[in-house]
């Protein structure tokens, strides 16, 4: 079916038929006006397939074949010629990639000297922390030893003295207990003589110090004053 056919048709329906003989003029004949121009391609035919027809209306389905370009300019995708770069161009190419790649060096040089002194100071740190642990540690023993000699040096100062007190307490009782004996005359005619022994001896303590012991004895013994 040709674009006449095709309008013919179109033209058929009653509001499409009204505005078209309103507006167009008749088409006549199957001439050079049924040919649709546009710019550079031109759709020579196409094809139209009633696919229903209804009382509301018709279905149509409209094949255009493909355009053609027949006495169209040909078109071709040209670039301009490109200009070789002289040797002034490529050594100046040459120079700037040298200093890209030195400015690079300098950048990644730079980083890494960061790094490096961001790793000894870490380093450094670390290592002052651990010995001021370790001087602190070595000063609460030290402490805690001088603490200790202290406290047993106390101890054994009031042992001495308790035992030097004690000491003094039992001579006194004894020298008391001997001249209560001698001046009693009923003991004497009993016939009971009880004779007190003090011996005393020098010894040496844990402190490296003298000290007096005495032993008191007790003897009694029976004599005949006839």
């Amino acid at each position: 079916m040709t674009l006449t056919a095709y309008t013919q048709k179109v033209r058929e329906l009653p509001l499409v038929s009204l505005f078209c003989s309103c507006i167009l003029h008749k088409l006549q004949g199957d001439s050079a006006t049924s040919v649709v121009d546009l710019n550079l391609c031109s759709i020579r035919d196409m094809e139209v397939i009633e696919l229903s027809k209804r009382a509301s209306g018709q279905a149509f389905e409209v094949i255009l074949k493909p355009p053609t370009f027949d006495g169209a300019p040909e078109l071709k995708a040209t670039t301009p010629p490109r200009q070789k770069p002289s040797l002034e161009e490529i050594q100046k190419k040459l120079d700037a990639a040298h200093e890209r790649r030195k400015c690079q060096e300098a950048e990644l040089l730079k980083h890494l000297a960061e790094r490096r002194e961001h790793e000894r100071e870490v380093a450094q740190k670390a290592l002052t922390k651990e010995r001021q642990e370790q001087r602190q540690m070595h000063l609460n023993a030290s402490q805690e030893w001088m603490h200790l000699n202290a406290s047993q040096g106390r101890m054994h100062l009031n042992t001495s003295q308790e035992r030097m007190h004690l000491n003094t307490s039992q001579e006194e009782v004894s020298g008391s207990a001997v001249r209560s004996i001698s001046s009693d005359p009923v003991l004497l005619d009993e016939g009971l003589n009880e004779v007190v022994l003090c011996l005393c001896f020098s010894g040496q303590d844990q402190h490296g110090g003298k000290e007096k012991r005495g032993i008191v004895g007790r003897c009694t013994e029976q004599t005949d004053l006839v």
